[in-house]
């Protein structure tokens, strides 16, 4: 009886539970040995596409047939040996040499060359209909991406969906954008993230472990979560019809931090008022200290300064106390915000337009650029690059067109903001924690310096006109 190695191959999963499976080749294989006197060696089976070249199991299959142990190989037809006309000079190569290759739902004889030039041909169409099968694929990948879709499994935070923009996962959206919003600090590390956003319940979305430090700066660095996508091979951008998780000014932000711009280490001693005063007397920024239970802050490089927490807070509690407002001064700020509200409509109706004007323009030039790309006057690197700063810009300006949707008249919003902050901020700095007195700070100072005992500070406007009002003769109009 003759020796014969048997190849079976599907190209998918689900193609090898329908239509030709495995098991149907095999059993059609296993009739035709046995009608044929033939003794099957080894069974190889693969499964995988055989529109590329470098199926591992076919070309094992190949070096064996060259040493020439058996007499032949049997497969089910034409288009499951080869779909790819290399594999196929291979094929033949191997029948030049004396191997026999048969195929068991086909009669053919590959030693005739009426059978050769047949099975050629049947080959060639096999590698036709993948070559259009390619093309066909890749028209609907770029149509969908055209139309804001992403044909593409959904990146985490989102939900996979068929013929549609992702739309965001409600269970780990919030998760991921914990994660921009951290990291945009630059108060942490992505090793310390990633340990932060296990603890908060943050997963891998296939495997449901913890994200690795690769993974999570693959994550924060994808411009899919401020509404856009490209493709990592090509570098193409598209925009995207998806909801954005992030807004693009924290994705920039994650980036300077990420390339090294904006982290700093997180502090050992994190004393209240670190990094927040200078001296008077030489400059330097002075360094908080703890002994025997009080904190002092002195200028250890001339010895020039040595102040105690305690005296700084009552320092800082002496120049918020005028923020706070009078219940007269209360009435007539609420009516003159009032009116300050009724005139700024026109502002903002004005701030739309400028905004809507410039997306007119963004898309008038994504024209201009596609137009210069087909006619080879642009070259493909810089028409994506330019394409994909326009992409940006185009987010920028519609996150900003939702701002100015959701928050209504600005100038009123922002004077109403700061009054009320210069009215709490006397109580918010007595009763806050550090980190919002470090921040209070911050907002309503312009100069912080220490001296030998104590410190001095100066209001930023427009809280140093609001603490000096009763220090005008026109402080009530």
């Amino acid at each position: 009886m003759k020796r014969f190695y048997a190849y079976i191959r599907v190209s998918t999963a689900k193609q090898g539970q329908h239509g030709v499976s495995l098991q149907e080749q095999k059993d059609a294989i296993e009739k035709y040995a046995e009608r044929e006197r033939i003794t099957i060696m080894s069974w190889f089976e693969e499964r995988e596409t055989a529109a590329k070249r470098g199926r591992p199991v076919f070309n094992r299959m190949l070096t064996l047939l060259k040493r020439g142990d058996v007499d032949g190989v049997l497969m089910h037809k034409i288009d499951r040996g080869a779909r790819n006309l290399k594999d196929w000079a291979d094929l033949g190569e191997l029948i030049d040499r004396g191997v026999v290759v048969r195929f068991v739902n086909e009669s053919i004889d590959m030693n005739s060359r009426g059978g050769r030039l047949s099975a050629d041909i049947q080959a060639v169409v096999a590698a036709d209909y993948i070559r259009n099968l390619r093309e066909e694929t890749k028209k609907g990948f770029y149509g969908r991406l055209k139309q804001g879709i992403f044909p593409l499994p959904a990146p985490l935070g989102y939900l996979d969906g068929r013929g549609k923009p992702k739309e965001i996962d409600p269970a780990t959206a919030p998760l991921v954008r914990q994660a921009f919003e951290l990291y945009a600090t630059g108060r942490i590390s992505i090793c310390a993230l990633t340990e932060e956003m296990w603890r908060r319940g943050l997963r891998a979305k296939h495997t449901g472990l913890k994200m690795s430090d690769q993974s999570m700066r693959k994550m924060l660095k994808s411009e899919f979560y401020i509404g856009i996508i490209r493709l990592r091979k090509s570098g193409e951008t598209f925009r995207g019809g998806h909801t954005p998780l992030i807004s693009p000014s924290t994705h920039k932000r994650v980036q300077e931090v990420m390339a090294g711009r904006g982290y700093t280490q997180p502090l050992r001693h994190a004393f209240l008022y670190r990094r927040m005063f200078r001296c008077r007397q030489c400059g330097n920024t002075i360094i908080g200290e703890q002994h025997r239970k009080r904190v002092y802050y002195g200028c250890w490089t001339r010895g020039c300064t040595r102040v105690y927490q305690e005296t700084i807070e009552a320092t800082v509690l002496e120049e918020l106390a005028p923020l706070t407002f009078t219940s007269a001064e209360r009435e007539y700020l609420i009516a003159a915000l009032s009116r300050l509200s009724n005139t700024a409509t026109t502002q903002e109706e004005e701030q739309r337009a400028a905004l809507t004007l410039r997306q007119a323009k963004l898309t008038d030039r994504l024209n201009r650029l596609t137009d210069a790309f087909v006619d080879g006057v642009l070259e493909k690197s810089a028409y994506e690059q330019r394409k994909a700063v326009a992409h940006l810009e185009q987010k920028e300006i519609e996150q900003e067109l939702r701002t100015l949707a959701s928050s209504g008249p600005k100038i009123p919003g922002r004077v109403a903001r700061y009054l009320e902050r210069a009215q709490s901020a006397y109580l918010l700095f007595k009763t806050g924690n550090d980190d919002e007195k470090r921040e209070l700070l911050k907002i309503v100072t312009s100069n912080r310096e220490a001296y030998p005992k104590n410190v001095a500070i100066t209001l930023s406007e427009p809280f140093l006109t609001i603490a000096r009002r009763n220090d005008s003769n026109t402080g009530n109009e």
